[in-house]
This record gives structure tokens, sequence and C-alpha cells, in this order.
């Protein structure tokens, strides 16, 4: 799990960042809204959860919640001196999960952080899928790369949801086959499994001629993330 801190004081940000790792929590700090505003664009894919103090040298949280909130559903704790009813609800108006004031004791932080990441991931079993810069959002049946709606045909789509229900296993081309054979009637053959897997990288891949989601198992197959 890795966590984006977004803390303009050095202090709390470095014992947070030590109580965050201590509970095995990966932490990115960030000093100010621009730092924080360039890793939201860049990389929120490797993020699981936000911390956002709200008041910023040149900004505020309640901006980086909502810039997080457009490109991806993850979970955000706004950390603040601030305990009045405006903006609490201010926050959460803005899709924050929880609003912690300072000062707060660390293990009922830790105990919030706990509680919205369990939601979430209870959440995300039902309706999305999420493998490095990409999520399938399974009751929608869409999917999205970095934010962006990738627009996948019928057969695209359930292969990588063949996949996607078989993360970290490696599947053989008949294995392929057998999952994505159409219903209706459509002939899938050997040549075509491999048009679409080519079609799903140059859609999914950052470089579709040296994948890094869809993995060729040299002799075997094909496999989509770990187990």
């Amino acid at each position: 799990m890795q966590i984006l801190l977004v803390e303009d004081d050095k202090t709390i940000a470095t014992g947070l960042e030590y109580s965050l790792q201590q509970e095995q929590y990966k932490t990115v700090i960030c000093y100010d809204f621009q730092s924080a505003k360039q890793r939201i664009d860049n990389e929120l894919h490797q993020f699981d959860l936000c911390l956002f103090d709200i008041t910023l040298p040149d900004g505020n949280g309640y901006d980086l919640c909502r810039l997080v909130k457009e490109k991806r559903d993850i979970p955000v704790i706004f950390l603040t001196a601030c305990d009045d009813e405006v903006n609490v609800v201010m926050g959460l108006d803005l899709g924050a999960d929880d609003y912690i004031t300072k000062p707060f004791r660390l293990r009922e932080l830790m105990s919030r952080i706990r509680s919205v990441l369990r939601r979430y991931h209870k959440q995300s079993q039902q309706t999305m899928i999420q493998i490095d810069n990409v999520q399938i959002h399974t009751l929608q049946g869409k999917v999205f790369k970095d934010g962006e709606e990738v627009i996948l045909t019928a057969l695209e789509y359930r292969l990588l949801l063949t996949f996607v229900t078989h993360l970290g296993q490696v599947l053989t081309r008949n294995q392929l086959l057998e999952q994505i054979w159409d219903v209706g009637g459509d002939f899938v053959n050997d040549n075509t499994l491999t048009v679409y897997i080519k079609r799903l990288r140059e859609k999914l891949e950052d470089n579709p001629q040296k994948p890094t989601l869809i993995k060729t198992i040299r002799g075997l197959g094909y496999k989509v993330g770990d187990a």
C-alpha cells in the first residue's frame, strides 16, 4: 500500500511518514500544492490512499481532493487544524472519505486509514479491478487508463476480463480461446486471438512493443498481474 501525504509542516510530515512506515505503508511526501498536483497528474495510479492537509502555502487540500476524485476513485482523508462544521461539510461534499483534526492520536489515524481501505477494498472487489494504471469497472463494463476511458470491442473486453479474473496465472492460448468463444456464433481462431491481444496491448500498454500489462510467457502463453 502506498500513500500520498501532503503536509506543509515538515516536522509533522516526518513523524507521520515514520509512523506509516512502521505500519508497513509506503509514503510519498509533498510539502506544497504544486508538487502534489504534479504527483497526482503523473503518478496517481501508484497510490492507494491520500492524506491531505487542507491549508497549504500555495493552495489547499480541497482542490487536491477534487483533482484526485476526477481521475480515480481512491480514498482521501483530510488532516486539518480546522474543526468547524463548514470545513467538515465542504470536505465531505468534495468526496473526502474521512476528516481528522489536529492534534490527533496516531493510533486513531491508523485506525481510520485501515477502516477506509477495508471499505474501498470490499467495494472494489465487487465493482472495480485495478491493474497498474488500468481500471476495469465491471458493473458499467468500462475500462480506463490513467483516468481516461478506453473504448474496447465486446471481444476485446471479454478477453481482458478473462485475464483479470485469472490474475497472476499463466493462460495458454487454448484456455483463452475457450474463454472468449463467442456464444453468438462468431468464429474465434488462433489468428484472431493474436490480433486481439495485439489490439489490447495497443490500447492499454504504455509501450505495446514492450508490454508490461499483458506479458508473454515464452512457450506457455500469457499472464496479467501477479498472484
